[in-house]
């Protein structure tokens, strides 16, 4: 599974790099909007730190006003992924901006027919969204799992995304049920690391070695 963090946050996307686990980078206007930051200056920061996708999202609604958008993000730099809405302009656009060998990814997906339409229009990545499905009581997990089936069952090339994730065991579920990628915030992101036994054993191990009083030079 690859590993996109889910931020506008210039120095927590530069240190978890640093740890060789990431995979790319998710944005949209809401964390643009948290970091408080020019989003053409943000985006080129964040896509000279990672090599992966940087998911950079328009903000039209219609089909000639997100291609003019589009154009100005694809020329950031080359590793922008364009973030689309699931509306039927978007999927436009999607298949438009695919067709011109731009990465795409089609966003706020909360169903496997709107996946299906996303796969069809060449979309690189499919966002569901977890967490906002369990938020009213459907299991977004269930929809992982049907969109991992479709597109097995037509060898669909599209990347499902897993996003709006809350928790760590939401990503092991995503991981369980085949998702291709988990977008994750910082924090749930840090916290997929820890156990308590774990903790609990290099305690151990620390304080033995210390009783030994060597040292490893």
């Amino acid at each position: 599974m690859k590993f996109f963090v889910d931020t506008a946050d210039v120095s927590e996307i530069s240190d978890l790099n640093d740890t060789g686990l990431l995979d790319g980078v998710t944005t949209n206007p809401s964390l643009i909007m948290k970091s408080g930051r020019d989003i053409m200056e943000v985006t080129r920061e964040i896509c000279a730190i990672v090599d992966g996708p940087v998911s950079a999202e328009v903000t039209a609604i219609d089909f000639d006003g997100m291609l003019k958008e589009a154009a100005v993000l694809a020329k950031i730099a080359d590793n922008i992924c364009i973030k689309l809405p699931l509306t039927m302009d978007g999927l436009k656009a999607c298949k438009h901006l695919t067709s011109d060998g731009h990465k795409t990814n089609v966003t706020l997906c909360f169903s496997a027919n709107q996946a299906l339409l996303a796969a069809k229009a060449g979309a690189t990545f499919i966002s569901p969204f977890i967490g906002r499905l369990d938020d009213i009581n459907i299991e977004g997990m269930d929809l992982i799992a049907e969109i991992r089936t479709i597109y097995d069952n037509y060898d669909f090339k599209t990347e499902i995304l897993a996003a709006s994730i809350r928790t760590a065991n939401h990503v092991k579920q995503a991981a369980l049920y085949g998702a291709d990628v988990a977008t994750i915030p910082p924090a749930t992101l840090r916290s997929l690391v820890k156990h308590p036994l774990t903790d609990k054993g290099l305690e151990a191990f620390l304080a033995d070695w210390q009783k030994t009083g060597q040292k490893i030079v």
